[in-house]
């Protein structure tokens, strides 16, 4: 129904259709909402799409403002046919798009000041009050709109208020939760298009049509279709300006996450790679660099002193080989993380002495490197030398007790102490003539020192191949059952037989499989074998029950249980038969791990034997706990219980404590007849030595069974079950 307004005499009486009204607010309101949208893709962009939403922007949103007032002006009607004069109309639509564009612009910066947000009014609400006036001078009367200048002016304040509503709603609409926006968005584009309206009819209210006006233009522009057709079309470009800038925002927002994540990952990728490399090149224990570190720094600084003495030799550097002195007993006695305990604090005092340009590494259990660059002369390295072994001899406070230790030092210089790739392979050759000459020193390598670190290196590769080539055997030491005077049982002792060197000395290449971590493969072997020596016994009618020794390392070793008794399955044997011994420092340094393991062993039926009793660290709770069934005591106390009472009260002791324990007490290195007398008196129950026989191949200890006695045997009878218990 359309609705009238009240006019002066004189003029003639509008009136505006109520659909169209309507249709202009809810045109005004769409168009605010898109606009919001588009203020924000304009500030969430850079560079050209920025200025392509700009543009695009610009153009929806003052085509929207131009519908509204359009439409609203076809909502007018007077009792003569109206219409609109084409290049007017097309003029205001340019600027409504102007005035947007003013709009988006100061939008696309953010935080602007009040300043700005009144200059920007103005601009923009100037720009929609020019296009409204000018699609009003669209209309082309004979007689001229009269104008009312107070309702003029309120239409122009309200337009401007709106556009100040506008750019405040842009700004902040930006602050405003993610989750929140829709519905502070609808809000706010009903009060836009409210303003906008409001603009728009006080300017209609404003005009005064004159009562004969006749309107020369009403053929043009105008008419319910036109009407139609434009609310279609601004409709239409509205929504699917909307759709594309939710779309686009989407895909930002996809494109975001995604560029965070990649960034997120490649940092996480970075920091593990960085770790990698820190595990790469650093001891994890002390932080020090490791061995691939330091030859890399190594190979660095001999480049760059190549390049210094391109004429003439004036820089040197010089590589300290440091190994601890006593470092195994301390580590035996008080435990593996007392061992860690000084290692740590040996790298702080050789960082404390080193210099900037000088480079610490640790390369093995005790043994550090140091790098020394810009050196003048030998003098400076030996100066150095003299400063890590004094640091290093200093007290180290464990379990708030002083333990001392000491260190060996090779020193090599280059240029002068010979090839650049073999300077740390003379100074671990001068380290060792240090520590050959009784350690807490230095040694500066000399020529002939080469020769020593090559045959060592020599030494070692042909220890790897000893096994496939069948150079190592296992000789049998017998054990001497002081009740009965006859043989109850064997130690397997390893044996290897160079080809050119012959016999070679287990305190030889036993010392070298651990330095070169060969010790867990020849440990395995020795298992093996055992196994399959005592199963050949059996067969040849001989029941014999062997002692192997396990070392360090295997027990650190996972699995050791599982690979004793898959060597008993694959020969037949059965568990009492083997009869394996731990050192008692071993046993002590890691007693939960040494329990599991004996737990383990226990559990498949393999004797365990407690070895060197007395020479470690011992808690009687601790082995109290431990299921071994034997004691072994030292050789040292033996060899000493013939002329120290002290040593002798410390065997009566040990046998009285395992007697007391329910453990048989072995006493090995017996030589003499004094020795034997005095542990046979003490009630020791088995005795093993030099005094009853060497260590033995296999068959010749199968001939000893069937009588044939070697040569330097001092019995020759075997326990009447044949070794059997």
């Amino acid at each position: 129904m359309p609705l009238a307004s009240a006019v002066p005499t004189g003029f003639l009486t509008p009136s505006y259709s109520t659909w169209a009204v309507t249709a202009s607010f809810l045109v005004a309101t769409l168009a605010s909402f898109v606009a919001i949208n588009l203020a924000r893709r304009v500030r969430s962009t850079r560079g050209f799409a920025s200025a392509a939403w700009w543009l695009a922007g610009a153009l929806v949103m003052g085509t929207g403002i131009w519908s509204t007032h359009f439409v609203g002006m076809q909502a007018f009607q007077l009792s003569i046919p109206l219409g609109y004069r084409g290049g007017l109309t097309l003029l205001s639509w340019t600027a409504a798009v102007a005035a947007s564009g003013v709009a988006l612009g100061l939008a696309s910066h953010g935080g602007y000041r009040r300043a700005h947000l009144a200059l920007g009014a103005l601009a923009m609400g100037g720009g929609i009050g020019t296009m409204h006036y000018l699609g009003m001078a669209a209309i082309d009367l004979t007689l001229g709109i009269v104008w009312n200048g107070w309702l003029v002016a309120a239409s122009l304040v309200v337009a401007v208020a709106a556009s100040a509503a506008a750019l405040f709603i842009f700004q902040a609409m930006h602050r405003v939760p993610r989750a929140q926006r829709p519905r502070y968005q609808a809000v706010a584009a009903l009060v836009m298009g409210a303003a906008i309206c409001g603009m728009h009819y006080t300017g209609m209210a404003a005009a005064h049509f004159p009562a004969g006006a006749v309107c020369l233009s009403a053929k043009e522009l105008g008419g319910p279709g036109l009407t139609a057709l434009v609310l279609m079309a601004s409709g239409m470009l509205l929504v699917s300006t909307l759709f594309t800038a939710i779309l686009d925002a989407r895909l930002q927002q996809t494109a975001l996450h995604l560029t965070r994540s990649l960034q997120e990952s490649n940092a996480k990728l970075q920091h593990a790679n960085a770790e990698l490399q820190q595990r790469a090149y650093a001891d994890a224990l002390t932080g020090l660099p490791n061995r691939l570190l330091f030859e890399d720094r190594l190979n660095h600084a001999l480049l760059r002193l190549e390049r210094a003495n391109h004429h003439r030799v004036e820089d040197r550097l010089a590589v300290l080989f440091i190994d601890l002195d006593g470092f195994k007993p301390v580590n035996d006695s008080f435990g593996h993380a007392a061992g860690d305990v000084i290692l740590v604090e040996a790298a702080d005092r050789l960082r404390a002495q080193a210099r900037e340009c000088d480079t610490i590494a640790r390369v093995g259990g005790d043994e550090f490197l140091l790098l020394l660059e810009d050196i003048s002369s030998t003098a400076d390295a030996i100066a150095i030398a003299r400063r890590v072994l004094e640091t290093l001899t200093r007290p180290f406070c464990i379990e708030d007790k002083d333990v001392e230790i000491s260190c060996s030092i090779g020193v090599v210089v280059h240029p002068d102490h010979g090839e650049r790739d073999k300077l740390v392979a003379h100074a671990d050759a001068a380290m060792y003539a240090a520590k050959r000459a009784g350690g807490n020193g230095y040694v500066l390598f000399e020529p002939h020192m080469g020769s020593e670190a090559a045959d060592q290196l020599g030494l070692q590769s042909d220890l790897r191949h000893a096994l496939e080539r069948g150079q190592l055997a296992l000789h049998y030491q017998p054990k001497i059952d002081s009740t009965r005077g006859c043989i109850s049982g064997v130690e397997a002792l390893l044996r290897w037989n160079h080809p050119t060197r012959g016999m070679v000395s287990p305190t030889v290449f036993i010392a070298l499989a651990e330095r070169f971590g060969l010790i867990n493969r020849l440990g395995n072997w020795v298992i093996d074998e055992a196994c399959r020596q005592i199963a050949e016994w059996r067969a040849s009618g001989v029941r014999m029950r062997v002692a192997i020794n396990l070392s360090v390392h295997q027990l650190r070793e996972s699995g050791l249980a599982e690979r004793i008794a898959a060597a008993l399955r694959r020969h037949a044997v059965e568990p009492d038969q083997l009869l394996c011994e731990i050192t008692e420092s071993v046993a002590m340094e890691d007693i939960q791990a040494t329990q599991h393991t004996f737990d383990e062993l226990a559990r498949i039926g393999v004797f365990l034997s407690i070895d060197d009793f007395g020479t470690g660290y011992s808690s009687l709770n601790y082995l109290r706990q431990l299921p071994a069934r034997q004691l072994k005591i030292d050789r040292s106390f033996v060899c000493d219980i013939e002329h120290k009472q002290d040593a002798r009260a410390v065997v009566d002791a040990v046998v009285r404590l395992a007697h007391a324990l329910g453990l048989r007490v072995v006493a090995e290195g017996v030589e003499t007849v004094g020795q034997h007398n005095i542990l046979m008196a003490m009630g020791c129950d088995e005795l093993q030595g030099f005094f009853y026989a060497h260590p033995l191949p296999a068959d010749t200890l199968l001939e000893w069974t069937r009588g044939n006695a070697p040569d330097g045997t001092v019995t020759g009878d075997f326990a009447p079950s044949l070794m059997g218990e």
